[in-house]
């Protein structure tokens, strides 16, 4: 069942099973936010289970771009359209968020994000080969992301 994240009132929803559930949602909210701000857009989420297409996409191009394979149970995910730009993410059980932007046509920028919870360490998977830079948010508290440039076509 679909969920409209609330940025102001902040809820761990689907969450609940994750050590590091309230930073999840804030981080959660955090996306929420920037979404209704900047394309006013709702920013709503779905059970991993209910949306395996935007997972599988999510999954496919972290194993063919970079052989990544995430060991974290997924717990929730979004797809959607913007700006001419098609976006996913995933929230995953460890703490973990991840985004891609893609953009729809030729030539437009493409990316994988990384962003980890507060009280989460670097995923094993991501330790060796990613860097993390520091950002605070108020709904988030510290938030620590990286990304890379998407070089194939999906």
């Amino acid at each position: 069942m679909p969920y409209a994240v609330d940025f102001t009132n902040v809820s761990t929803t689907g969450l609940e099973s994750s050590p590091v559930a309230e930073a999840l949602a804030g981080l959660r909210a955090n996306e929420a936010r920037y979404f209704r701000n900047k394309y006013d857009h709702e920013f709503t989420v779905r059970p991993a289970g209910e949306a395996p297409e935007a997972l599988g996409w999510v999954t496919r191009i972290l194993s063919e771009e970079r052989g990544i394979v995430i060991g974290a149970r997924p717990l929730e995910v979004t797809a959607f359209e913007v700006d001419g730009i098609r976006m996913a993410y995933v929230f995953y059980e460890s703490g973990l968020a991840i985004n891609v932007m893609y953009g729809i046509e030729d030539g437009s920028k493409r990316a994988v994000g990384f962003k980890l919870s507060e009280g989460m360490e670097v995923p094993e998977e991501l330790a060796s080969t990613f860097k993390f830079a520091h950002q605070r948010s108020k709904l988030a508290g510290e938030i620590r992301g990286s990304f890379f440039v998407i070089k194939g076509e999906y």
